[in-house]
């Protein structure tokens, strides 16, 4: 992590120090049944936030984003899409809300080449791994390490990722610290490993700064402090290419419409039909995107030490879910990293403890 990246992760963890040193065991909020697994794990579901404000639901499957809502205008209004119950989010292949590595985003051909061995993953996004392959962290019921409810409230899980699982190499041990602080949802990730792997955590919550889930996003207007963008192939997978977002449908450095231009305006819209693409954040810049929602006037800054922030369209839940509308903004290292050399490092080693960090913070 590079000096900048290291000073914005230090000043996100401030409130959210304070918070745990002066937490009591009376802050401790009870969790609620949210139903079982087959082999009878039970799954928990914890409320972060407080009544007149920002206010989260976090599952212990997978760390899900279940639910978070914010008064607007004398009503409380959804910020992101929420299944109604366990059975639902146990089918879904969309990622909704969860927690997701080991390696977040694809892995082209499913393998990489480390330290000169070459390591076969499970392919379940065509020839490439997906979100870390065929199970990922969301469909894990993960640890409580810790929860509490004062002017920050949290809860700490943690998961233990064997050697192996997927193909990947290596014992992980992750921590998930989810808080809410103020109007701020945050997610601080800390990893390690007695192997060397490759590692990209992120979280895939799908917004609705509208507050309608069926509106469509083309309203919205987005801000994102990148000025490269990482081209894809015929397989989704970055060709190895840092293009400059100037005079393409990627620059998004003064804020402006969502809305899909035609395919005809660039041959990365032809291929994708949209915005699925990982932008390079610029190094030092104190907000990584902006989305405002005209309709509802709610405005979502995110901010990460983390290099990359992939944004996406959702166009799938035109087929995944008829009638749902949503935008995702995932920071995380650069996709298929592994295998690009001029990528950051994706590699965590023996003896290195992992940290990242993404905020969410609204404003109605």
């Amino acid at each position: 992590m590079d000096q900048d990246r290291r000073r914005s992760f230090a000043l996100a963890l401030l409130p959210l120090v304070g918070a745990l040193r002066t937490a009591r065991a009376d802050d401790v909020m009870n969790p609620r049944p949210f139903g079982r697994l087959a082999d009878g794990s039970e799954v928990e579901v914890h409320t972060l936030g407080s009544p007149d404000g920002l206010q989260a639901e976090i599952l212990t499957l997978g760390g899900t984003l279940r639910s978070l809502t914010l008064p607007v205008k004398g009503k409380r209004i959804p910020l992101v899409l929420s299944l109604p119950d366990l059975p639902a989010y146990l089918k879904d292949t969309s990622y909704l809300g969860q927690l997701v590595g080991r390696y977040g985003n694809r892995i082209g051909g499913a393998s990489f080449e480390l330290d000169g061995k070459k390591y076969t993953l499970t392919a379940n996004n065509g020839p490439n791994t997906l979100h870390g392959g065929e199970v990922g962290f969301g469909k894990y019921v993960w640890r409580v390490l810790g929860t509490g409810h004062g002017r920050t409230s949290y809860v700490k899980l943690g998961h233990h990722s064997p050697a192996g699982i997927n193909g990947f190499p290596g014992n992980l041990e992750v921590t998930a610290l989810i808080s809410i602080f103020e109007n701020t949802l945050s997610l601080t990730y800390e990893a390690s490993t007695d192997a060397p792997t490759p590692i990209s955590f992120t979280w895939h919550p799908y917004f609705t700064p509208s507050g309608d889930p069926a509106k469509e996003i083309d309203e919205l207007t987005m801000r994102i402090a990148a000025g490269h963008y990482l081209p894809l192939n015929d397989a989704r997978v970055p060709t190895g290419e840092i293009a400059n977002v100037a005079g393409t449908p990627f620059d998004f450095r003064k804020a402006h419409s969502v809305r899909v231009p035609p395919p005809s305006s660039h041959e990365q819209i032809k291929l994708t039909g949209g915005f699925d693409h990982c932008w390079v954040l610029d190094k030092g810049a104190p907000v990584a995107a902006e989305v405002h929602s005209p309709s509802s006037g709610v405005t979502m800054q995110v901010k990460t030490n983390l290099p990359g922030l992939q944004v996406y369209g959702a166009y799938h839940l035109k087929t995944a879910y008829p009638g749902m509308h949503a935008i995702c903004l995932e920071p995380e290292n650069f996709p298929d990293a592994p295998n690009h050399p001029n990528f950051p490092d994706s590699i965590l080693r023996p003896g290195v403890v992992h940290r990242s960090f993404m905020s969410f913070t609204f404003k109605g």
